[in-house]
């Protein structure tokens, strides 16, 4: 059996998007030939929420080596507050003991935390072992450079900086490429032209159908966020601006509909739920004033405070239908989607025409697929389907079992092996 030793700041009980693909995949890493073992951030010392549900399908066995980073309170002084930046010589430390203590054949970095990466080729060059960077978002990216200030992250110019010049020094170096994006893959290959033959592959999150068990069975422990006695369609995940393109034509078609049928769309809802990475109550709205621009806001509802993994797929669940917006970048893919097709309500995209979640969501058989730029008729048809969550027309969708077999997160697990085997094969 190999061994992986996986870098993962952010894992549960600590309720992290990008601590879920390593979740997802270690109840099936042995199936492949691969025992795994976490090192992470004590969820303690992490800002973000907690949710021990999390904990429910990570297997016993697993061991979980956790770090102490900086006290937040000290590094804010000097604006780094990054949980990277924070606990990276917390991992050289415990890592550094670990690969002298045992034998690992592999380093795996699954995390948006990338900061942290740049230990990868020091532990190469140190213990000679290879290591691999899952990229589940583009590192240094010049998307926000041509965008106006108030539309950049904050911390921005310093963000920019900072990943301008750590990138290169952890992929410089690295053995293989996981990415949920091909176009992340052919930007970084382009980028540093030695990467050229190392191992890559395009794995996006897969989708984890016993999660949905779990929210079933504690659903009542979920305050309910939907106001009762109204039709509502939902969206949870982050906003912003890239993503008005995609929201543009709803709020158009809701506003329509309001005009020719007021009595109909005035009994439906829209829901923004967790649009903000702000901690709670600080999160700034950026949907909100969109539907005012449209006059129409009092049917839409944004609320900016994340909430946990599985209160958002309860509340999937009693969704009467879904939506996912795309983003403006072509290259962004919404790992979103699966718990969404997860919770079979029907469901409305509206995308890029350049993105990957057309293929993906084609596949299961999602019908009401729609790309903002070049979608004839596209208001006319939106308003059909809005209508139809009010008059109860709407079909339960029955996916392709071939589609929920391949985006499953056993078959994502396995791509990810394989990748390892290739990085081995290769190294050694």
């Amino acid at each position: 059996m190999k061994r992986v030793l996986i870098i993962s700041p952010y894992f549960p009980p600590t309720n992290a998007a990008d601590m879920q693909r390593v979740r997802m995949s270690l109840p099936y890493f042995r199936d492949y030939g691969w025992e795994a073992e976490i090192v992470a951030v004590h969820w303690k010392y992490t800002d973000l929420q907690q949710d021990d549900l999390l904990l429910e399908m990570v297997p016993e066995d697993i061991i979980i080596h956790r770090v102490k980073p900086l006290d937040k309170r000290l590094t804010s002084k000097f604006g780094l507050g990054s949980i990277a930046l924070r606990s990276i010589a917390a991992y050289r430390k415990c890592v550094n003991l670990l690969l002298r203590e045992k034998k690992y054949d592999l380093i795996y970095f699954s995390t948006t935390q990338f900061p942290i990466c740049i230990l990868g080729c020091y532990w190469k060059n140190k213990f000679n072992i290879p290591f691999v960077i899952d990229l589940q978002d583009p590192w240094h990216s010049n998307y926000y450079e041509d965008k106006p200030k108030n539309q950049r992250p904050k911390k921005y110019w310093l963000s920019y900086r900072f990943n301008k010049y750590l990138e290169p020094l952890a992929f410089r170096s690295v053995d293989g490429i996981i990415s949920v994006s091909e176009s992340y893959i052919t930007e970084i290959k382009k980028r540093y032209p030695g990467l050229k033959d190392v191992p890559s592959s395009t794995i996006t999150f897969g989708a984890y159908s016993p999660d949905i068990q779990i929210a079933i069975k504690n659903k009542d422990k979920f305050p309910s966020l939907l106001q009762p006695g109204y039709k509502n369609l939902v969206y949870i995940g982050r906003g912003g601006q890239d993503m008005h393109k995609a929201i543009t034509p709803l709020f158009a078609a809701l506003k329509t509909g309001l005009t020719k049928y007021p009595l109909l769309f005035s009994q439906l809802k829209l829901y923004f739920i967790g649009t903000s990475y702000a901690a709670p109550g600080q999160g700034e709205q950026t949907i909100r004033p969109l539907a005012k621009d449209y006059g129409i806001e009092d049917q839409v509802i944004e609320s900016t405070d994340r909430v946990s993994y599985y209160q958002t797929l309860s509340t999937l669940q009693q969704a009467d239908a879904l939506f996912i917006p795309g983003s403006d970048d072509p290259s962004y893919t919404a790992s979103k989607i699966y718990p969404y097709l997860l919770a079979k309500r029907p469901l409305l995209a509206i995308v890029n025409a350049e993105s990957s979640i057309i293929r993906i969501v084609q596949e299961y058989n999602v019908k009401s697929i729609y790309t903002y730029d070049n979608t004839p008729d596209i208001i006319e048809k939106i308003v059909t389907f809005l209508r139809q969550i009010v008059t109860d027309d709407l079909e339960i969708p029955d996916y392709n079992e071939n589609a929920i077999k391949k985006y499953g997160a056993k078959n994502m697990t396995a791509k990810q092996c394989i990748l390892f085997d290739n990085v081995l094969e290769r190294t050694q």
